[in-house]
């Protein structure tokens, strides 16, 4: 290869473009610190800036309104005290010059004080003026209209002091002052209120006037532009909205006839119209409360003239027809949104009444656990209800169900059709037990319910399958092809109808097989069609319907053991047909599938369930633990399922252990060898597979589960066959470690054999102990001592030849 330049020319040119960038790097460099040095010198010098000074904890605003808030509740107080206390020192002349004038000075004294910008001041005793009207009109009464009933008077005193303060606020120049007006508001609440009370009226006619008076503040607060005078009617609005709505309400629910009720749904009409008003003007959130209202109002009278198992129904129906607002191109925004929410929640309050009626058909089966065929009823309430109450007047529930999920079949809302599935499965659920159909009637129509989610379930698994492949072919082409994706914005997640379905499917299938809980032919046919209905599912939908059927299935083959009057532990024997079915259909199936790991499990549950019935039987329960165990063992040849092996094992040593308890077996080596000999197999192989796995790992388990058993029986055993038989064993393991430099052996027969000798030795050496006297041990064990010491260095370094011969075994 030529090189053009050649190399030394292209090294030489590279290192005159490196001399020159670093030059020109140094003079970057310099011209920089020229500039910050010049920047130093022009920039100004920080003046230390006096001490703070000490921030007043009150402002002199606040302050000045604080002051004069509390001379003007003084005055105020002082005027109450000279009324009430020292009245009767003046002639009534004197009174009337003293309060017309003290009155008339408060009032007129803002004047000047506005003219002089003294605003805060003029709003002070502009109050203490208007509180003296209010001494005034009690004066009043008190001098010279004693003998007016007094709530009459304070209603017409009221109306005169919301004119009086009117007037005063809308003056040209004491407009200016901000309490008038709201304090002439306050007052205009009392009149009709007081006036009916006054009157003697009903609740009706109290309920009018209050509902008039908010319509009057609702009046204010949509055309005075003025915010404190705004604030106060919509308070007062909701105040006395509120007291009449819930009289109204009270009046309707109350109602005996339909006089009455039409009486009360005029006035809660008056309310909706106040509520709705408001919200059509301003946009504000009062079109729910309307809406509300024209329910309560439409409804209360059919509530009076239909049988009481249709209050529900009107009351949903009215809330339904709330609805057409929406298509009403003239209605606003906002006003639309807030009858859907009023209608809405009228329509979840009706399926919350119809619930009660659910949960007792779905809990009520569950009394037949503790009775089971004990004799199906005559109907199917009577089932249902076999310990809890039936509620009343809940015979139009299906109808409240069903039409709630009609009507949330036509709402866009994601959560809409999921839900209108639900209450559709409630309706169907509970239709058996309202309409008393006969036992055998409602268990077709659970079973067919069944049946239609499990179809459901079926096909829309497929069509969300078939369309979630397309999407992935449509995109893997447009990928291809290079076109670019349309954007869209990010939906919400929902659970896919196809689980809805499958659940439901699934809920319905055990109340089926709670309520065939009644009657022995009844359980066995309902479990027999449950489990061939979930097996035929099984092709579409295997993750759900698999595990169901074979539950289903082992509910069954119980249920067959008990019809048949055969004891638990035979019956464990049909319940292990289940596990053999699961364990096939998972191998079919894979690991890959969504599908295996539910079936497994099942399968497990099954097998702890034959394992439960037999164990008051040791021989059974041997059995069916080593049947367990072959079918675990036939799991493992699945290349995913290797680890199974470890409960195979277990199980057949159990099974083992339990069939030696059986025979009332008490050597420990019968229940220890069954255990040991696998387990040294295992490791042998695993050794040959892998020759770096270490000794402790292949073969310490197997050694110490016989070994360790075997020497704790010996030391208690008083006879010499187990003790010499466990030290041959031992010293065989011992020379078999030595041999093939395994540490497992050498140490544990090692060990075991020592301690063997010792069990063995010891009554000889307590016999020597005996004999020898009470200074020889001591003299012995000195003597050790000083041998021990003399050869230290020797022993440490045999010690050290010892652990390196063993560190060099496996």
């Amino acid at each position: 290869m030529t090189h053009i330049p050649s190399p030394a020319e292209e090294l030489r040119l590279l290192d005159a473009e490196l001399r020159q960038l670093d030059a020109r790097r140094s003079q970057l460099l310099a011209r920089r610190g020229w500039l910050v040095a010049t920047l130093d010198a022009a920039r100004p010098r920080a003046v230390t800036p006096p001490p703070a000074a000490q921030r007043p904890e009150a402002a002199p605003p606040r302050v000045q309104n604080v002051l004069l808030i509390l001379g003007g509740t003084l005055l105020t107080i002082a005027a109450l005290a000279f009324t009430l206390v020292g009245w009767g020192h003046l002639g009534i002349a004197g009174r009337a010059a003293v309060l017309g004038a003290i009155t008339v000075a408060a009032l007129a004294a803002p004047l000047p004080l506005l003219a002089r910008g003294l605003r805060s001041t003029a709003e002070s005793v502009a109050g203490l003026g208007l509180a003296l009207t209010v001494l005034d009109a009690y004066a009043l009464h008190e001098v010279a209209l004693g003998e007016v009933d007094g709530v009459g008077y304070t209603a017409v005193s009221a109306a005169a002091l919301a004119v009086i303060w009117t007037a005063y606020g809308l003056l040209p120049r004491t407009a200016e002052l901000r309490l008038p007006l709201p304090s002439a508001l306050a007052a205009a609440q009392l009149p009709l209120p007081l006036w009916a009370l006054a009157a003697d009226a009903g609740l009706v006619e109290f309920a009018a006037a209050l509902l008039v008076t908010a319509g009057f503040n609702t009046a204010v607060a949509l055309r005075v532009p003025t915010r404190s005078v705004r604030v106060a009617a919509v308070v007062g609005a909701c105040g006395m909205g509120a007291g009449g709505v819930l009289t109204a309400g009270g009046l309707s629910l109350a109602a005996t006839g339909p006089s009455a009720a039409a009486r009360a749904a005029a006035l809660l009409l008056l309310g909706a119209a106040i509520a709705l008003t408001a919200a059509w003007r301003t946009a504000k959130p009062a079109a729910p409360v309307g809406g509300v209202l024209l329910v309560a109002a439409l409804g209360g009278v059919p509530r009076v003239v239909l049988p009481e198992a249709w209050t529900v129904p009107a009351y949903l129906a009215c809330a339904i027809a709330l609805l057409a607002a929406l298509r009403v191109p003239s209605v606003p925004e906002p006003v639309r949104q807030g009858l859907a929410m009023a209608s809405a929640g009228v329509q979840a309050l009706a399926a919350l009444w119809a619930a009660q009626l659910v949960a007792v058909t779905l809990l009520g089966p569950l009394a037949w656990i503790e009775r089971p065929w004990s004799g199906a009823p005559s109907d199917i309430r009577a089932t249902v209800t076999a310990e809890l109450p039936w509620p009343p007047y809940t015979e139009t529930a299906p109808l409240v169900l069903a039409t709630v999920a009609t009507v949330l079949a036509f709402t866009a809302h994601s959560w809409a059709r999921p839900t209108a599935l639900g209450l559709a499965w409630a309706a169907a659920l509970v239709f058996p037990p309202v309409l008393e159909l006969p036992y055998e009637a409602g268990l077709l129509v659970a079973l067919a319910v069944t049946a239609l989610a499990l179809l459901g379930a079926a096909t829309t698994f497929t069509a969300s399958a078939t369309s979630a492949t397309s999407a992935t072919s449509a995109t893997e082409a447009d990928s291809t092809t290079g076109t670019p994706e349309a954007t869209t914005a990010p939906s919400a997640p929902t659970i896919p109808t196809s689980w809805i379905l499958a659940a439901l499917a699934t809920l319905t299938s055990a109340h089926a097989a709670l309520l065939a809980l009644a009657a022995q032919s009844a359980t066995l046919a309902v479990l027999t069609t449950l489990t061939v209905l979930f097996a035929a599912a099984t092709l579409r939908v295997p993750q759900f319907a698999a595990p169901a059927a074979l539950a289903y299935a082992t509910a069954l083959t119980c249920a067959i053991g008990a019809a048949a009057d055969w004891q638990p532990q035979h019956t464990a024997l049909l319940v292990l047909t289940v596990p053999v079915t699961a364990a096939l259909l998972a191998h079919r199936l894979g690991s890959a599938h969504r599908a295996t790991l539910p079936i497994e499990v099942t399968g497990a549950a099954a097998a702890l369930l034959a394992i439960g019935l037999t164990i008051t039987d040791p021989p059974m329960l041997a059995l069916v633990l080593a049947l367990c165990g072959v079918i675990t063992a036939a799991t493992t040849l699945r290349p995913d399922r290797r680890a199974v092996g470890y409960a195979s094992a277990a199980l057949f040593v159990l099974a083992t252990w339990v069939r030696l308890a059986a025979w009332e077996v008490g050597t420990p080596e019968a229940y220890t060898l069954p255990m040991t000999i696998p387990a040294l197999l295992v490791g042998a192989l695993r050794r040959r597979r892998d020759p770096q796995t270490s000794s402790w790992t292949a073969y310490g388990p197997g050694l110490a589960a016989t070994l360790l058993p075997s020497l704790i029986a010996a030391w208690a055993d008083p006879h010499w066959t187990r003790p010499l038989l466990l030290g041959l064993a031992a010293l065989s393991l011992t020379l078999l470690g030595g041999g093939h430099q395994l540490q497992a052996p050498l140490l544990l027969g090692g060990a075991v054999l020592a301690l063997d000798a010792l069990h063995e030795l010891s009554p000889y050496i307590v016999q020597v102990t005996d004999a020898l006297p009470r200074w020889a041990l001591p003299a012995l064990a000195g003597l050790l001592l000083l041998m021990l010491g003399a050869t230290y260095e020797q022993r440490i370094r045999d010690v050290r030849r010892m652990r390196d011969a063993l560190g060099r075994m496996n």
